[in-house]
């Protein structure tokens, strides 16, 4: 998904604006986390020789006031993250197309991500953010990075220990399929222990279950397991050429996608090893690909729709 994306003079402008924010909040926090260091080594150092009252004065002295030099420079970085989504991705976004827009503290709703039913595990701990969202000619689709996590705990000589599990970490896009589905249907990788994320649909299906559907397209099958509520309507969305263009987005692809069809939508989930659209802190702006990795998965999501061939309407909503 390599792109060579060129900054338009406008956003380059914005980008040595932002350059210089940068430098001052990247200086500071280094300030900041380096007091903190030096406290805690005076207090190691010092409370070793036995000088308690000195290690307290001292090292927490210093560690306290790196605390506060991070939290003075808190809202100035929250503030340069926000400008560098909504006027540097939001820039990008539009030379794609004009019809793009970003909600950079908007996602997919965590009731929408259970009722995509592309996973049996459910959430504990969810966020989402940078809501995307685009039209081409009728088809309207928004998608959003997404970590869904799950715990589990143990319980050993220590105590009580939580563990935190990724559901998904990636991307969840969604997109209207022109057609009230009756059943749902789920696409999922078949080989799921290697795939990252827990690929399992919310309908508890099992090999050999008549929920299992049986496809012609050996390269599709090879690949995923397709299940349904519903044999007739899954073979109806699932065309040949349907199957040949899912495996084709599967191969550009980093890792295994999963599917879902419910209602009128379909629902795809990307995992991903990077979190994109965000500005850096301790790397310069005035990198010459800054943007390439961002602009590469904003132009794979936006190629889905056509992708897949979505803006042919071959249905007609009920």
């Amino acid at each position: 998904m390599a792109t060579n994306f060129t900054i338009n003079p406008a956003v380059q402008a914005v980008i040595a604006e932002l350059e210089i924010q940068r430098k001052k909040i990247s200086s500071t926090k280094y300030r900041g986390w380096g007091a903190i260091i030096v406290g805690i080594t005076i207090f190691l150092i010092t409370a070793s020789f036995g000088a308690m009252i000195i290690a307290l004065l001292l090292g927490g002295a210093s560690a306290i006031y790196g605390i506060v030099v991070l939290y003075k420079i808190s809202d100035e970085e929250s503030f340069y993250k926000s400008r560098f989504k909504n006027e540097v991705i939001g820039a990008a976004l539009r030379t794609i197309d004009p019809s793009l827009t970003i909600e950079p503290h908007n996602g997919i709703s965590e009731a929408e991500f259970r009722f995509s039913q592309l996973f049996t595990t459910e959430p504990d701990r969810y966020h989402t953010e940078d809501l995307i969202s685009g039209k081409i000619d009728k088809t309207s689709f928004y998608f959003a990075e997404v970590h869904a996590e799950y715990k589990t705990e143990t319980h050993g000589k220590n105590g009580k220990q939580t563990h935190w599990h990724d559901i998904i970490k990636g991307i969840v896009f969604t997109a209207d399929f022109n057609k009230h589905f009756n059943g749902v249907t789920v696409v999922r990788p078949k080989d799921f222990g290697a795939s990252l994320g827990a690929w399992f649909s919310k309908n508890v299906f099992s090999i050999g279950d008549k929920n299992v559907v049986e496809l012609e397209n050996e390269g599709f099958k090879k690949n995923f397991v397709t299940y349904s509520t519903d044999q007739i309507e899954a073979r109806y969305i699932l065309t040949p050429s349907m199957m040949e263009k899912i495996n084709e987005l599967n191969e550009r692809s980093a890792y295994t996608v999963s599917l879902s069809f419910i209602n009128a939508n379909m629902y795809i989930a990307f995992p991903l090893d990077h979190n994109y659209f965000e500005a850096p802190i301790f790397k310069t702006l005035l990198e010459p690909n800054l943007l390439d990795k961002d602009m590469s998965v904003l132009s794979f999501m936006y190629d889905i729709v056509h992708e897949l061939d979505l803006n042919t309407r071959i249905w007609t909503k009920q």
